[in-house]
């Protein structure tokens, strides 16, 4: 085995200026090829960080304008609703409750024994509610027709309730007591 001083004296003009080129390398990885990695490193990790936030606020902004829009759909039905379903006024309510009602029993053979109705006393909200009862005799067919064709109908009538009596026959005729209600927007 060569002694290591004997080696490096024999090479002296090669290791000196590989160890010259060594130690600027090390110098040069340290104080500009690391730095330059860890902003690369820190730069990147930005960029993710920012991708990742772009992509949460596009979500956000997509969930944004789906609200705006369904509200925009909402409103447009809401509105159809009112003029196109329920009745305009308390005179089309009154309409709706008497005459419609009555056409309907009529075609279903019904006898209207009673009928009362008004418009509710102090309204909540923009809607007012025109409502009572309906007193009808009928066999069971007629009468199931004719609450099929109350709740079937494109006239906004809703069955608040049903009192349903036979009479003193077995097999006779059905007393339907019938609560009753439409709804009609006041004052646009």
């Amino acid at each position: 085995m060569i002694p290591l001083k004997r080696a490096f004296d024999e090479n002296r003009r090669l290791v000196i200026p590989v160890a010259a080129g060594l130690a600027i390398n090390v110098i040069l990885f340290v104080g500009v090829v690391y730095p330059l990695r860890v902003r690369v490193r820190s730069a990147e990790q930005r960029q993710q960080t920012a991708a990742v936030t772009l992509a949460a606020a596009e979500r956000e902004d997509q969930s944004a304008r789906g609200l705006v829009q369904g509200k925009t759909r909402t409103s447009t039905a809401l509105a159809g609703f009112y003029q196109d379903v329920l009745p305009a006024s308390q005179a089309g309510a009154r309409s709706l409750i008497y005459l419609r009602l009555k056409q309907i029993a009529d075609q279903h053979h019904l006898l209207v024994r009673h009928r009362e109705f008004e418009p509710e006393a102090k309204p909540k909200g923009a809607l007012y509610r025109f409502g009572g009862t309906m007193a009808i005799e009928g066999t069971y067919d007629e009468v199931r027709r004719f609450i099929y064709d109350v709740e079937t109908g494109s006239d906004f009538v809703v069955i608040d309730g049903v009192s349903l009596a036979e009479s003193g026959e077995p097999g006779g005729e059905l007393q339907l007591t019938i609560n009753l209600s439409t709804y009609y927007k006041h004052g646009d």
